[in-house]
């Protein structure tokens, strides 16, 4: 009789582990993208970016993000993360922009209300994470603005031929 009380703490914890759930993390892996199914391009160089306007984290922003490519004239996915004093997230926006949209990278403070981070990057489903400081607050690319050393000097050259034609 004195081994029951032992047997019934063990049935009563095996209980209480299978109630517990372990802990999700709220943030999206590479392992999370790859599972999205593949599908048809509607033109050439297609891609998509996560989309939300004003979701109140990361998580929410991704997870019911819609699964549509961006739009012919856009190129960049482009991400804006307000936060309070402390850090935590008030705001996500995720969009796809144009290369005009991401001219202007990085963080500010706002008086009294945090910091908003800007970020945009070149690429399908680049904007997976958010940025929180100047180190990932910027614009990465896949390619440069300026491609090639011979394309910087060609209006020079078109500039010399006409010049010497002219004379």
């Amino acid at each position: 009789m004195e081994g029951w009380p032992a047997v019934a703490w063990l049935l009563l914890m095996t209980n209480i582990a299978d109630w517990l759930k372990p802990v999700q993390s709220r943030d999206f892996t590479t392992k999370d993208i790859i599972l999205l199914h593949p599908s048809t391009t509607p033109h050439p160089g297609a891609f998509k970016c996560f989309t939300c306007q004003q979701a109140v984290d990361n998580y929410e922003c991704n997870r019911w993000a819609p699964d549509v490519y961006c739009p012919k004239d856009t190129r960049y996915c482009h991400t804006l993360h307000m936060m309070d004093n402390h850090g935590d997230s008030v705001s996500v926006t995720k969009r796809c922009a144009t290369l005009e949209d991401c001219l202007f990278t990085g963080c500010a403070s706002i008086t009294g209300n945090g910091r908003v981070c800007s970020s945009c990057c070149e690429g399908n489903i680049c904007n997976v994470l958010l940025p929180r400081n100047d180190s990932s607050a910027v614009f990465t690319r896949t390619s440069p603005l300026v491609s090639s050393r011979k394309s910087r000097t060609l209006p020079l050259t078109i500039f010399s031929i006409r010049f010497l034609y002219q004379s």
